[in-house]
């Protein structure tokens, strides 16, 4: 299985460009798409899934252009979006059995996966409860559970841990791990410790532009000797925050202890520290950023 974006572009009304000339080959098992919001992840999203049209540039599925033949890729794919809606006055129950129904699922088959996905996301005691009455995470599990129903060979997944609790957070990451696999998972967010417990590949998109693609791992060595612990008094934090990347603060009896991302050492009172993805993340966008042409 292979997911092959080539040169893909989109520009938007008022020639605004969401992407610019975005490639990247994607195999089977969890990509995290890791970028800042307005970074166009979104858009490269529904590209992918083929509701919207790229301006210039293919999405190949298996040596098949989506634009030629979307069916290849929409009979395969799992897909729940930033902003995924409900039908409020049905049940979970109903809800899942009637897009299982929508994407083709038998009768008998839609039944008995609807109540193993309720399972899988811990609902089924909530599954003859309306829609309109879940709190915003039980809704995201019902997205989640939707998106799985197929038992798709391509998944998207589009900030899914949004309104989800610390614990049905870890528990999603774990059931992104299980579903690899076989499976080409993309998981797009801007939350770094998202794509740190379940993705084997990153790739980091700014500005509608790919910045890096690489294992965590490899991100990492490259931003050792990089990341740096520093005590200041609290007096001087609000200075450090605008002559400094800050990737953590921890306030403190001695002062504001400070971890700073810079390649040289801040101050001759900071020691080293060992980098995090977040630090690592954080110092590959300063990076690309910085070797932006100014405007």
């Amino acid at each position: 299985m292979l997911l092959s974006i080539q040169s893909v572009s989109k520009r938007y009304r008022g020639d605004r460009l969401a992407l610019s000339d975005f490639s990247l080959e994607i195999g089977p098992g969890v990509l995290g798409l890791l970028g800042p919001n307005g970074a166009g992840k979104s858009t490269l999203m529904r590209i992918i899934a083929t509701v919207t049209r790229p301006s210039s540039g293919r999405v190949v599925w298996n040596g098949v252009e989506a634009a030629r033949d979307p069916d290849a890729i929409r009979r395969v794919l799992g897909y729940l979006p930033q902003d995924f809606g409900v039908y409020p006055n049905l049940t979970a129950r109903e809800f899942l059995e009637y897009l299982a129904a929508a994407k083709g699922l038998p009768s008998r088959v839609a039944r008995a996966r609807t109540e193993e996905l309720l399972q899988l996301v811990h609902l089924h005691d909530a599954a003859a409860r309306r829609l309109g009455d879940f709190s915003g995470g039980m809704r995201q599990r019902v997205g989640i559970a939707q998106a799985l129903l197929n038992d798709p060979r391509l998944l998207i997944v589009d900030e899914p841990t949004g309104g989800l609790d610390p614990e049905e957070r870890v528990r999603f990451r774990n059931l992104l791990a299980e579903l690899a696999g076989e499976r080409v998972v993309i998981l797009s967010t801007h939350i770094v410790s998202d794509v740190e417990a379940s993705a084997t590949r990153i790739a980091l998109i700014a500005s509608g532009r790919l910045v890096e693609d690489a294992t965590p791992e490899a991100l990492l060595a490259a931003a050792q000797g990089s990341c740096w612990e520093w005590v200041v008094p609290s007096a001087r934090f609000d200075e450090i925050k605008r002559t400094h990347l800050v990737s953590g603060t921890m306030r403190r009896g001695d002062g504001v202890h400070v971890r700073v991302v810079s390649d040289e050492r801040p101050s001759p009172d900071a020691v080293p520290a060992t980098p995090g993805l977040e630090d690592a993340y954080l110092r590959r966008l300063s990076a690309h950023r910085s070797a932006l042409p100014a405007r």
